[in-house]
């Protein structure tokens, strides 16, 4: 049985998640949340946003999928197109006991995957940012919000922007 695809992805009200490979707010309840939903599992992300991150996160199995056939990073797997990707992951996920497969960006990732999505798990940011980098707009008759909850900004947190946790499930079956 394969594992469900999951997207794990901070949306501001305009659709941006990024500009200039970086993320742009600080929200210390996403990354928390962000950690949680992660934490066991193999993540699928593009070489930029493994870049931007630096290193692969502990308690987890990195997947970079990069065009490029010399890149190497210790303590990662490489995949160098997006089938290959989800092979791995599901070898990854299934011999490490993980319940899930993530994926974490960037937006051609999150673009090409999207079909193959089971569920969403969604930061909407009360933020308007100029940025290059954006999420693919969901089809209602494709996706349903199945929960939401609110958050205000904590300053003393760092926060900056009240936010949302949404998750969303796919609602067709003709994948």
């Amino acid at each position: 049985m394969s594992l469900p695809l999951i997207f794990i992805v901070a949306v501001a009200k305009n659709g941006v998640i990024g500009g200039d490979n970086k993320l742009l707010w600080r929200l210390s309840g996403d990354l928390k949340r962000f950690k949680a939903l992660t934490m066991g599992k193999p993540m699928i992300m593009g070489r930029k946003t493994f870049e931007s991150i630096g290193k692969p996160l502990p308690g987890r199995q990195t997947i970079v999928v990069t065009r490029d056939t010399s890149w190497r990073h210790e303590g990662v797997h490489v995949a160098h197109d997006l089938a290959g990707a989800c092979v791995l992951a599901q070898e990854v996920g299934q011999s490490m006991g993980a319940s899930e497969i993530t994926v974490v960006g960037g937006a051609e990732i999150y673009r090409q995957l999207l079909p193959q999505a089971d569920r969403i798990e969604w930061t909407e940011v009360h933020l308007t940012p100029e940025g290059d980098a954006l999420f693919p707009p969901l089809d209602p008759k494709d996706w349903r919000e199945s929960a939401r909850e609110a958050h205000l900004r904590h300053p003393e947190a760092g926060d900056e922007a009240d936010y949302d946790f949404v998750s969303y499930q796919r609602i067709t079956n003709g994948r």
